[in-house]
C-alpha cells in the first residue's frame, strides 16, 4: 500500500475519533477539560511544524501551513476562553488596584 494514502488515513481516522471524543464531553467537565487540550492543540502544533518544514513536496507544504494555522488559532482561541472562563469565578468584592 502506498505510504502517503496510509498517512491520509491515519488523518482522516485521527479526525474522525478526536470529533467524536469531544462531543461526548458533559458540558460540566468542559472547562477542566480546556487546559489538557489545549496541551494537545500545542502538541499538533509542533507535529505540523515539523510538516511544513520537512521538503515533502508542494502538498505537504501547503497542507501543513494550513495545519500551523489552524492549530495556531485553536490555542489561543483556547487560552482566550480559558481565561474568560476563570474570570467568571473571581469575587466581585475586590477592588482593582490602582496604577500608582
Amino acid at each position: 500500500m502506498n505510504l502517503q494514502l496510509i498517512e491520509l488515513y491515519v488523518f482522516v481516522l485521527a479526525g474522525f475519533v478526536g470529533f467524536f471524543v469531544i462531543t461526548r464531553v458533559p458540558a460540566l467537565l468542559h472547562t477542566p477539560l480546556m487546559s489538557a487540550t489545549n496541551a494537545i492543540s500545542a502538541i499538533s502544533l509542533v507535529g505540523s511544524l515539523v510538516l511544513a518544514g520537512a521538503d515533502r513536496g508542494r502538498v505537504a507544504t501547503v497542507l501543513g501551513f494550513v495545519a500551523v494555522t489552524c492549530a495556531t488559532i485553536n490555542v489561543v482561541g483556547g487560552f482566550i476562553i480559558t481565561d474568560r472562563m476563570l474570570k467568571m469565578f473571581r469575587r466581585g468584592d475586590r477592588k482593582p488596584e490602582r496604577a500608582r
